[in-house]
């Protein structure tokens, strides 16, 4: 089915969250991409137990939360400077390579980015990328994280359209079955060929980056 709107994941999607491994090696030689790989995986376990809990908080501090507390499971010490300097790694993530030119495309008449950052963070980063959306969705509109059937709702409002009639492009199997559960068309993005998790749902299509799109 054609798309009236393409809405974009924003980290791990557009925007390499493990660019921050070159700052977290400069504070702890030799543990850099252990201390990225499991600041994301608990950036990402928090988001999900909060919203279970109705318990929200915005990203930037489900985010900073996530970095003590994944220094503190490693036993390293994280000082304010260490702190405030990789949080601000956040505010100018690097793109993956692929990004530019799937943009430059315009695959659908109208495109988006629906993220489970908080306004604090995604303003400042679009603004750094250069990239240029015609919305700019955040769950703090409605309070809760992604997968949450109320994110996707957002777009449907947003752009006025049926959600039928939304793609959602997304680098996070959780993030395409919780789209393809409200009836997005959503395109998984593989980049790493990992098997597809056992949720019961499947995207629309698996692609091995955006220039498939």
């Amino acid at each position: 089915m054609a798309t009236d709107v393409l809405l974009y994941d924003a980290y791990g999607t557009l925007w390499d969250v493990h660019s921050v491994m070159q700052r977290c090696e400069a504070c702890w030689p030799g543990k850099g991409m252990q201390v990225s790989q499991l600041w994301r995986t608990k950036q990402l376990e928090a988001t999900w137990l909060r919203s279970l809990m109705r318990r929200y908080v915005p990203f930037s501090t489900v985010t900073r939360e996530a970095l003590e507390s994944a220094c503190e499971s490693m036993g390293l010490i994280l000082d304010e400077s260490q702190k405030h300097g990789l949080m601000a790694e956040y505010l100018t993530l690097a793109t993956f390579p692929d990004v530019a030119d799937a943009l430059m495309r315009k695959v659908a008449g109208r495109t988006g980015i629906l993220s489970n950052g908080s306004p604090d963070m995604l303003e400042p980063l679009v603004k750094h990328s250069g990239l240029k959306f015609d919305a700019v969705l955040s769950v703090d509109e409605v309070k809760v994280f992604k997968p949450a059937p109320r994110v996707y709702q957002l777009a449907v409002d947003r752009f006025g359209v049926p959600k039928e009639r939304i793609g959602f492009v997304t680098s996070n199997f959780w993030d395409a079955a919780g789209a393809k559960s409200f009836g997005f068309t959503v395109y998984w993005i593989n980049r790493a060929g990992l098997p597809a998790e056992r949720l019961g749902l499947q995207p629309d299509r698996v692609l091995k980056s955006l220039a498939e799109l």
